[in-house]
């Protein structure tokens, strides 16, 4: 049996799919990015021969921020064509809105007919970022699916600052005010969902569904935030945080 690997690397986290010759996913691994690209790549290449996969028998394709440093990888794509053709495939839908929140930015792909039309990307700033929240979780004692529960019974405080360490430090100054926790953290998702649904706002959804994929994928109340500000219903999948992947396994099938 042939396997088709894609392998998405990203700032923090990186992803690997393996499918099958039906196209099916049969293998997928999460793991921290680390300080090195290069060592992640080769973490990644022990731990599929552990599985019994050789990359260097097998058609692999790398997509994200350290695409590059796979060298093993037959071909290298970018992570906005890949996370399109990883959504549509997840959702089962060619016309889509993706939001992808990622560690360090946030990616918004409108894809028309199974292809990508436009996007936007934030990366000059984690504001709207899963740094933004890990940060903000920290500073609060919790990690960040506690913070996204504890938001769901805030309410009426808000952060006006965009940038990451003034808003740390408007959490420091409502935390000594004594404002509860729950809406502090309430405050902070809807710092989060204000950004990207600004940033998305710059494309119209024209009757397409709006898609969440990236590592906040998971966090029901945070959609639900993003689906009040941009009027629509936010879906997403189990299998979210490896669209990326995904789409780089499905080119990699795709060379078969």
């Amino acid at each position: 049996m042939s396997f088709f690997i894609g392998i998405d690397i990203g700032s923090t986290c990186a992803k690997t799919i393996v499918m099958d010759e039906k196209q099916q996913i049969v293998k997928r691994f999460l793991q921290p990015t680390g300080y090195s690209s290069v060592e992640t790549a080769k973490n990644i290449k022990e731990m599929l021969a552990k599985e019994g996969i050789d990359v260097e028998k097998e058609k692999v394709v790398a997509t994200g921020y350290g695409r590059v440093s796979v060298p093993y990888a037959d071909k290298s794509v970018t992570e906005i064509s890949c996370h399109g053709k990883g959504a549509c495939i997840l959702h089962g839908k060619e016309d889509l809105l993706i939001i992808d929140i990622g560690g360090q930015d946030t990616k918004i792909i409108e894809v028309q007919g199974g292809g990508v039309t436009d996007f936007l990307m934030n990366d000059k700033c984690s504001a709207g970022t899963g740094r933004f929240l890990e940060v903000m979780a920290n500073t609060l004692a919790v990690d960040p699916a506690d913070l996204c529960v504890m938001a769901k019974e805030g309410g009426n405080t808000t952060i006006s600052s965009l940038c990451t360490v003034f808003a740390e430090s408007e959490v420091i100054s409502l935390i000594g005010r004594g404002e509860s926790r729950e809406n502090i953290a309430y405050a902070v998702l809807d710092s989060i969902a204000s950004k990207v649904a600004s940033q998305a706002g710059h494309i119209s959804p024209g009757g397409k569904t709006v898609v969440l994929t990236g590592g906040l994928c998971e966090y029901e109340y945070l959609k639900t935030m993003l689906g009040q500000k941009l009027h629509a219903t936010v879906e997403s999948k189990p299998d979210g945080r490896y669209a990326g992947a995904i789409g780089a396994a499905s080119v990699a099938w795709g060379m078969k």
